[in-house]
């Protein structure tokens, strides 16, 4: 599966902004996967691809939709031929359920899965599920962390950066991109006092404790970020890594939302 570790949402939370999605996708270097672009067979979804297992680890879709997937750490836990956990997020955007339907639908067949958080959202408002003991749960208006654990667990990195995006809310100038592309190229590991113990050992603690993950086997391949203001303008990049953590390829784009059929705000 192509795992995306991080991600931090603000919804109505920031000015003139009324999403922000900043995520960083942390994966083998190994494993293949193909940069953001709008999907040949479907124009309306703006997504990276898994070349693997299929699906995708976070895209958005011209009419508003938007959905994103990290796993849930639990070392020693799988399901040998599980099916690819990146699917959740590409059906969503592929299909016409209100993130509030999707959410009960994926949480009811989710044991067939390994370990998931899954955060989907529209027009029509944003629901976090998981298959690991919790039921689906609308995300309300505010700043928002998630990592491999349950949406708002309080790990360091999930703290740091969800902290570090609220304070964007005190800038005199209107965000931009950069500004949260630099939260999330945060390299800097938790105090020893201050790691989660979630089965991996020591080293590894520290290692994934930093919102930017730089390992030889495994780390950020990506960041990307969503921006929708009041006027449903969407900014979308990403920015890919070598595996040495170096910046390589990036990737803008920028575009109105469909207008809603009824008119009305975003």
């Amino acid at each position: 599966m192509v795992a995306m570790c991080l991600l931090a949402i603000a919804l109505r939370a920031l000015p003139s902004l009324e999403v922000v999605v900043a995520a960083n996708r942390d994966e083998s270097h190994r494993r293949p996967t193909a940069a953001a672009e709008f999907w040949s067979e479907s124009q309306s979804i703006l997504a990276g691809r898994d070349l693997e297992g299929g699906g995708t680890w976070l895209g958005l879709t011209r009419d508003g939709r938007v959905a994103a997937v990290t796993n849930f750490r639990e070392p020693g836990r799988a399901i040998p031929g599980a099916p690819s956990r990146g699917r959740l997020v590409s059906d969503f955007l592929l299909g016409g359920a209100s993130a509030k339907d999707y959410a009960a639908e994926v949480h009811a067949r989710g044991s067939i899965c390994n370990g998931f958080n899954l955060v989907v959202g529209n027009r029509g408002g944003w629901w976090y599920c998981s298959n690991r003991g919790r039921p689906p749960q609308p995300i309300a208006p505010g700043i928002h962390g998630l990592s491999n654990h349950f949406l708002d667990t309080p790990w360091p990195k999930v703290v740091r950066v969800r902290d570090r995006l609220a304070s964007l809310g005190g800038c005199p100038e209107p965000i931009d991109i950069d500004q949260v592309l630099a939260i999330l190229d945060d390299r800097r590991q938790a105090a020893e006092a201050e790691l989660p113990e979630t089965g991996v050992g020591p080293e590894w603690e520290r290692a994934l404790s930093a919102p930017f993950i730089v390992t030889p086997e495994y780390g950020t391949r990506s960041s990307t970020v969503i921006l929708i203001d009041s006027s449903a303008r969407v900014r979308f990049c990403e920015q890919s890594f070598a595996a040495d953590g170096t910046p390589c390829s990036r990737r803008d784009f920028s575009f109105s939302l469909d207008p809603l059929p009824s008119g009305g705000r975003w």
